[in-house]
């Protein structure tokens, strides 16, 4: 049996039954729409958080207190010999690799403008902010570089804090109130909008110094370093280590680098993607089942035609081949219309739901289609054994 007859037999026997055949292939199209879907949104998802996490550049090393045996930055601040001190971030300025140290304290309090209040968020900082986070001061300055220990009481707002107490009014100059403590504002903030959660607009900078006091602590919430671009990330980590170690006499701190938050997050937002489809792959099984059931009706009803196929000459492999493309081209066909069905259909989310991060892993679309043809493929093999094996004799008398 030639290649090309074969082929118009397959296709002759889909097109004579367009219902059944449109069904069979439904189910495996409903399946691909889900994967491509599923999966653009956990593709979107990923591709927005490590975009958000990477704006603040990509040469930064964060040191936590307390000690970890994992990676990741701890979720809070874990009892340690020796807290984290503003002297400790003065002396990591001594290495060479590193271009600018930030120590930071943070907590919420209320901030208060001529009867205006408004609870937010503090962050004690050290002059060098906005450099090492690639924020943008809107007007006036940020903190200058005052003696760490005995810094000036200085406040920079963000732009929401600046909008809700201030409104049209300039607020360069004005005193505000923050937990009974006086500052001067000295400066605002560019909008910088949410990141990872956190609204870098509804906050206030002051000196780090004025923060450990605010708050009552005696542990900086952590130290960031930006170190130069071109720097070797395990020379420079091993600069911090040999520092802190030193002051401390023990190895009472968390090294978290750049590259570990981000492999750690990317790793965590892969088991996403991966589980999100799989749950698009369970639609593709069922569709399987589908090929399976029709398949093997097929193969009933079509008896007397597999008899006379074999009476005038097929093989067994050639009614295999027939019987199993069919299943193939069937697979093939819905999984085809799922791609074109979920590509559109994220494409017509996106612009109903802009805020909706979705990217199309083109990856993920190709091993959904081969998926599609491997499922059709398996669940055809079995009514096409069935039907190679028939007898012709038995099966032109079924006829």
């Amino acid at each position: 049996m030639l290649f090309t007859d074969a082929l118009r037999f397959t296709f002759t026997s889909i097109t004579a039954h367009r219902l059944r055949s449109g069904l069979t292939g439904l189910g495996i199209a409903i399946g691909i729409t889900a994967v491509v879907l599923l999966t653009s949104i956990g593709e979107g998802i990923r591709h927005y958080v490590l975009s958000e996490f990477t704006q603040f550049g990509t040469h930064l090393i964060e040191v936590n207190p307390g000690k970890t045996m994992t990676h990741g930055t701890p979720v809070g601040t874990i009892a340690t010999v020796r807290p984290l001190s503003l002297d400790d971030a003065e002396a990591l300025k001594g290495l060479s690799q590193v271009r600018d140290v930030v120590p930071v304290v943070q907590g919420n309090a209320e901030a208060e403008y001529q009867g205006k209040r408004r609870r937010t968020m503090i962050y004690g900082v050290g002059p060098q902010m906005p450099s090492v986070f690639r924020l943008d001061v809107a007007s006036g300055r940020f903190l200058p570089a005052d003696n760490p220990r005995a810094p000036r009481s200085f406040a920079v707002l963000g732009s929401k804090v600046r909008d809700e107490l201030f409104g049209s009014t300039n607020p360069l100059g004005e005193h505000i109130r923050i937990a009974n403590s006086r500052f001067t504002v000295i400066g605002t903030m560019e909008s910088k909008g949410q990141v990872l959660g956190f609204d870098m607009d509804d906050a206030v900078y002051i000196p780090t110094a004025k923060g450990l006091e605010m708050f009552n602590r005696d542990s900086l919430v952590a130290i960031d370093v930006l170190y130069r671009e071109g720097a070797s990330t395990h020379e420079v980590t091993a600069g911090i280590r040999r520092i802190l170690t030193a002051r401390h006499g023990s190895e009472d701190y968390t090294i978290t680098t750049q590259e570990q938050m981000l492999e750690t997050l990317g790793s965590v937002l892969n088991v996403l993607t991966f589980a999100v489809g799989a749950l698009g792959g369970i639609s593709l099984l069922v569709g399987g089942v589908g090929i399976l059931t029709i398949m093997t009706i097929t193969v009933s009803e079509r008896t007397g035609e597999i008899g006379l196929l074999r009476a005038l000459g097929a093989r067994r492999t050639h009614i295999l081949a027939l019987f199993l493309g069919e299943a193939i081209i069937l697979a093939a066909l819905g999984g085809g219309t799922g791609l074109i069905i979920g590509i559109g259909g994220g494409q017509l989310l996106h612009l109903l739901i802009p805020a909706m991060p979705l990217h199309i892993s083109w990856l993920y679309v190709f091993l959904a289609e081969t998926l599609a043809v491997a499922i059709g493929m398996l669940a055809g093999v079995l009514p096409a054994r069935h039907a190679a094996q028939l007898d012709p004799i038995e099966a032109l008398r079924a006829e």
